[in-house]
């Protein structure tokens, strides 16, 4: 069995090679080169090794974006101990629940977590908790660990949209499968600069912002803060990054700000994922600042993209074809792979796929077979193979012994010119019926009667079970931290009665 520690590929090898002057991680007011980086890991994995830790223990992390984030990552996967990135926005019992999962030996937090550092030590977990200052002081720098392929290298939390956060475990060879989408698809190079706006506990933010630019060689700009238009804005004006990734949510918000056309003019391509890229928002954003936007998708189990539009040949709509390497088949409820035309569950088989969950065997068994993962979201293919995004088969719902996908409905929302977002949920109306009900934020220019101006649209675009019974005006929609709906929040605002048109 291969030997080798995976982190070799990332820092280890661009400094053999002579390149360690580079830069790697660029924050606001530092850059750090390779060496930089490196040093840091190295520092952090002696530290690691001092305070107890051995091969298979967990560390977790509860810390911004930046240097210390990526070289304690790093450090960690350096003595084969396992990197464990915890979302810093949870809440205290949020964060020790999740140790008490993972059962982590190490917790490196920075002063934001007092919080949960006091809830912690209250609980009497049994977890040491250095800052990342008291780790890099230490001199130690030891050697590399040969862990091998297999090894354990890092869990990442799922965002718990359809149920209780899990921990899907990921090997160390799992990180060098980087290549297959970030090479082989957006042709990343040793002369790119990255940005995202998501954060790197999240698995599009980690694969695309520091897996695969580090692997190239290029470098990542790590923003501490959680950005929004104006951070956004500014990094894109001084950083110039090649490759912009970020969300439908955050590219619907960056359309509707005041951004002069040649904002994303160093962009060669902008990157779309963890919802399906509505077409008026694709459309809107190639009118406006002249970039694609190429759709994909992966999730928290493939950590990078399974699917993915090529730069130059993005279809709207559509989240593009296999990435190379990668089988994916759609499956009916019995199993069968679907014909042309057929909608049906996509299955996935990468190289980056998790093992498993942690502690969730019942779910394990479901979700992973034979190196299958069976993600939960229904696909059909267009006439070209493209994939086509129909929803998740635990959204859809029958009217009147019809099914409606959320997805068509929402599509058919995002169509008027007064509507920035949508959201739609299947939930019980009057006498018990389950019915679609509409929540909708509206663009700064929406007419005063964008309720019945919607119902005109929609009565002639859609069935008669698909239109919404109600349509909400809110001025947000209930996501989480990586921009996925909460279509379980929306029912709860249905039940409680908040679902009345126009409000």
């Amino acid at each position: 069995m291969n030997d080798a520690n995976a982190v070799a590929a990332f820092l280890d090898a661009h400094v053999a090679a002579g390149r360690g002057g580079q830069l790697a991680i660029v924050t606001p007011g530092r850059a750090h080169t390779y060496s930089d980086v490196l040093d840091a890991s190295t520092r952090v994995s002696g530290a690691l090794r001092d305070l107890g830790v051995r091969r298979g223990d967990r560390v977790a992390l509860l810390l911004p974006d930046g240097l210390a984030l990526a070289a304690t990552f790093f450090g960690a996967l350096r003595m084969g101990a396992v990197a464990v990135p915890l979302n810093p926005r949870l809440r205290p019992a949020d964060h020790v629940a999740a140790l008490r999962d993972c059962g982590a030996k190490v917790l490196v937090a920075d002063g934001g977590s007092s919080e949960s550092l006091a809830a912690i030590t209250s609980e009497g977990l049994p977890v040491r908790a250095p800052s990342f200052a008291d780790l890099v002081a230490r001199a130690a720098r030891p050697e590399l660990e040969p862990v091998g392929e297999d090894a354990m290298a890092f869990w990442l939390y799922t965002s718990g949209t359809t149920g209780a956060p899990k921990a899907a475990v990921h090997l160390h060879r799992d990180l060098l499968a980087c290549r297959h989408y970030g090479v082989d698809v957006l042709g990343v190079a040793s002369s790119d600069r990255v940005f995202s706006t998501s954060r790197l506990f999240f698995a599009y933010a980690l694969g695309n912002a520091l897996l695969i630019p580090l692997f190239a060689g290029g470098r990542t700009f790590l923003h501490p803060g959680w950005p929004d238009v104006a951070i956004t804005a500014d990094v894109v004006s001084s950083f110039r990054p090649t490759l912009f990734f970020s969300v439908p949510t955050f590219y619907a918000r960056l359309l509707g700000a005041d951004l002069p056309p040649e904002t994303f003019s160093s962009v060669r391509a902008c990157v779309s994922a963890g919802e399906r890229l509505p077409p008026a928002i694709y459309a809107a954003w190639r009118d406006r600042f002249g970039v694609e936007i190429l759709d994909g998708v992966g999730a928290t189990e493939t950590i990078f993209m399974v699917l993915s539009n090529r730069p130059g040949h993005s279809r709207p709509g559509s989240a593009g074809l296999p990435v190379p390497v990668t089988e994916v088949r759609l499956l009916d409820a019995d199993g069968r792979e679907v014909g042309p035309g057929g909608e049906g569950v996509l299955h996935v088989r990468a190289p980056s796929i998790s093992r498993d969950y942690w502690n969730r065997e019942e779910e394990s068994r479901r979700v992973f077979a034979d190196g299958w993962f069976r993600t939960g979201d229904v696909y059909s293919r267009d006439g070209h193979g493209a994939f086509i995004h129909r929803g998740r088969e635990d959204d859809f719902f029958k009217v009147a012994g019809m099914w409606v996908r959320p997805a068509d409905v929402e599509a058919a929302l995002l169509e008027h010119p007064g509507v920035l977002e949508a959201g739609v949920v299947g939930a019980e109306g009057d006498r018990g019926l389950v019915k679609p009900f509409a929540f909708v934020v509206p663009t700064a220019s929406a007419p005063v009667d964008l309720v019945p101006s919607l119902r005109e649209a929609l009565a002639a675009r859609l069935a008669t079970h698909q239109r919404p019974v109600r349509i909400c005006v809110v001025a947000e929609l209930p996501r989480t931290v990586t921009g996925k709906l909460q279509r379980h929040k929306l029912r709860a605002m249905v039940a409680r009665g908040a679902a009345v048109d126009g409000r």
